[in-house]
Parts: C-alpha cells; structure tokens; sequence
C-alpha cells in the first residue's frame, strides 16, 4: 500500500519559520518521520514539497494513473484559498487527510476557513509534525 504525502507552500523552509507554530524540526527531518511511521504501518510513501498550485493540482490529478492509499496533504496557505486544490481533491477516489502543523483554529482569523476540509475524508490539526503521523494512522484504520 502506498500513501502520497503533500507538503504545500513554504514547508520546504520548516525549521526557520515561526518555531512557536511550527516546531524546529525542518522537513527532511518530518519526512523521515514520516517513512519510519509508514513503514511500521506497513506503507510506502511518496513525499512531495511544491510551492506552486498548479503542481500539487498536477500531482493529485495522478492519483488517477497511479495507485495510491491514501493522500496526505498539508498544503499550507492554498487551505484557505484553492479552489483548483479543492477540486483536484474532490477528484481523488482514496482517502483523502487535510493536516495542518499548527492549529489553524487558534490563529489569525483568515486561517480558520478550510477551503479543502468539505472534500477531504478528515483533518488533523495542531499536533506539530505528528499531525502527519496522525493521519498515516487515520488512513490505516479507513482502509
């Protein structure tokens, strides 16, 4: 079984931006905790960084073509915005988990509108980094 993992925007920077909402680890550390839960769950994951829309539309469309899980996307400030993230998701034929590091809820007002939340399967946010770890164990109980 093999997961997509999205990471959006500005993560590639993890680590150097607001530590208080994003923790100090920077994303090659996520990403291997990411693969070491994966791999104790029994997935193979496929872990993408894009800062630009039309790459994560591109790369959700190929869930299509290839054969994934699940998807895990964080995609940072296109949450609040993306309607072409939103229906490149509503495409998507697996479970589907909006994460988000920092809780959204508890920040600045236009960060508490989800733009993609009505066409994922569930969203996990405010746990740091083990909100994507979170949601490896969510799709491993939906499937």
């Amino acid at each position: 079984m093999k997961i997509l993992v999205i990471h959006g925007p500005n993560l590639n920077i993890l680590g150097n931006r607001k530590k208080e909402y994003y923790g100090k680890k920077n994303i090659e550390e996520v990403n291997r905790m990411i693969q070491f839960k994966a791999k104790s769950l029994g997935f193979k994951v496929d872990i993408f960084q894009y800062n630009c829309e039309g790459d994560i539309v591109s790369k959700l469309n190929s869930t299509l073509e290839e054969e994934y899980s699940g998807v895990i996307i964080n995609a940072g400030a296109y949450t609040h915005y993306s309607i072409a993230i939103r229906d490149a998701i509503e495409s998507v034929r697996v479970p589907t988990i909006e994460v988000h590091l920092s809780n959204i809820y508890g920040r600045e007002e236009f960060r508490r509108f989800s733009m993609i939340a009505p066409v994922c399967t569930g969203q996990i946010t405010g746990f740091g980094p083990y909100s994507y770890l979170l949601a490896l164990e969510a799709i491993k109980y939906l499937i």
